[in-house]
């Protein structure tokens, strides 16, 4: 027979009611009551009905993901980020597709969020970056987390309610990785012009040429997006005609845009990384799915995304002192593959 929350309660010996406060992780229970019930619950394997929970008062026990992004690896990854946590919490995840330019954005945001009677939000690039999303959500008095691209001062600046990738910090050190490999012509196929991240990520890429008095070029620039066909497009514009630019690497704005930078170059005859060094950024599957492998900057968009969903509860449940539990800042980490190597005269 289908365990229920009385059988829990007769376990633990304590009423149902408080059993349904520990559930919800009301902040008001005892910690050594919190850990009978919780004992219980184990023991009887006991899972709650979160439909039922829901139709049964006012509050919701669902939140949701919302993105724009093309990249199906990064939303597989942030996903599963957010649903560890809400499986913690006890919570059910709505994903929700949107497109970030439509017209009807807010009235999409409206009926979603009354439809699935969630929680909050957790908002990804580049609907985090629209304010007039945000002055919505703040109309409503909905509880909401942006996933942004930022330093780590904007971090300490910035409202309490914000996770940071610090994509300056990571791009620059890329550059200077292919710099010390003896790399002056550099150039970079740039993401969408309306994510951050693609300026923070061409402002690092930027700054560390300048540290290194290589002189900045703007015809090393492609301006594309965040897909595999526009790093082909790019590598193919950037180095027609023979190379005449003499470029000797290639950032790639993402790992998609480095695959294809790389796959453009194979077409070519390019040897990688004997003639051309090719980087990527975030570490997704396509990094090493190549041959060669690329280097590029591990971006941990899971644990990114299960911090997100922690300051989201903390902030639906008022534990602000949670929030200091929570890691506000990600500074993506460099990955050296095959891909790269020393200039050769």
């Amino acid at each position: 027979m289908k365990v229920t929350i009385n059988d829990v309660a007769k376990l633990a010996g304590v009423s149902m009611k408080t059993v349904s406060r520990v559930i919800n992780k009301e902040p008001s229970v005892r910690k050594k009551t919190y850990d009978q019930v919780m004992q219980a619950v184990k023991e009887l394997n006991y899972q709650p009905n979160i439909a039922a929970r829901n139709l049964a008062g006012t509050s919701s026990f669902a939140i949701g993901l919302v993105y724009d992004n093309p990249n199906a690896y990064y939303v597989i990854d942030m996903q599963n980020g957010v649903l560890s946590r809400c499986r913690d919490e006890g919570y059910e995840l709505v994903i929700h597709p949107c497109e970030s330019n439509s017209e009807n954005m807010a009235e999409e945001f409206v009926t979603m969020i009354k439809r699935s009677r969630l929680a909050g939000l957790v908002l990804t690039p580049p609907l985090s970056e629209q304010q007039a999303i945000i002055d919505m959500l703040d109309e409503l008095g909905i509880h909401y987390v942006r996933l942004l691209s930022g330093r780590a001062q904007e971090a300490e600046s910035s409202a309490n309610n914000c996770i940071f990738v610090d994509d300056y910090a990571a791009a620059y050190e890329i550059t200077e990785h292919l710099i010390q490999l003896g790399h002056k012509k550099i150039a970079f196929v740039l993401g969408d012009e309306e994510h951050k991240s693609t300026t923070e990520r061409l402002a690092g890429y930027r700054d560390a040429l300048k540290a290194h008095d290589i002189k900045q070029d703007d015809t090393l620039l492609y301006h594309g997006t965040y897909s595999f066909e526009s790093g082909v497009k790019g590598a193919k514009a950037l180095l027609a005609d023979g190379n005449p630019n003499q470029i000797t690497a290639i950032l790639g704005g993402n790992d998609e845009v480095a695959a294809g930078a790389l796959f453009a170059a194979r077409l070519m005859n390019i040897e990688i990384p004997g003639q051309l060094s090719i980087s990527g950024f975030e570490d997704s599957p396509f990094s090493r799915q190549t041959w060669p492998k690329l280097t590029t900057a591990h971006q941990a968009n899971n644990i990114i995304s299960e911090h997100a969903a922690r300051l989201l509860f903390s902030k639906t449940r008022g534990h602000r002192k949670n929030d200091k539990e929570v890691s506000h800042v990600f500074t993506p980490s460099m990955v050296v593959r095959e891909s790269t190597g020393r200039v050769t005269q």
